[in-house]
């Protein structure tokens, strides 16, 4: 009995060879999925959640800094995309 042990023990799993072994370029991991329309989501959540009392007084602060950095950094983007967009119709105009 101790001998049927051993070989159960010892017997390697059969390999599955059914289908293509994939190799590290076609599994790529799932970056973060995140966008300029989210960060303009979590904008409009903080003026929401402000404007109805959701953070402590010791809390604006933060929040408010937080904020003012994420307007200011969705302005900056909003501009490069502009000036982007006012680049490609003159190249394509000219």
């Amino acid at each position: 009995m101790a001998e049927d042990n051993k070989t159960k023990e010892t017997a390697a799993p059969a390999a599955n060879a059914s289908g293509p072994v994939p190799t590290p370029e076609t599994q790529k991991p799932a970056g973060p999925d995140l966008n300029i329309s989210d960060l303009n989501s979590v904008r409009s959540i903080i003026d929401i959640a402000t404007q109805r009392g959701a953070f402590r007084a010791n809390e604006l602060e933060a929040v408010g800094k937080t904020y003012n950095k994420l307007t200011a950094f969705l302005d900056q983007v909003t501009k490069q995309a502009t000036d982007n967009k006012d680049v490609a119709k003159e190249e394509n105009n000219g």
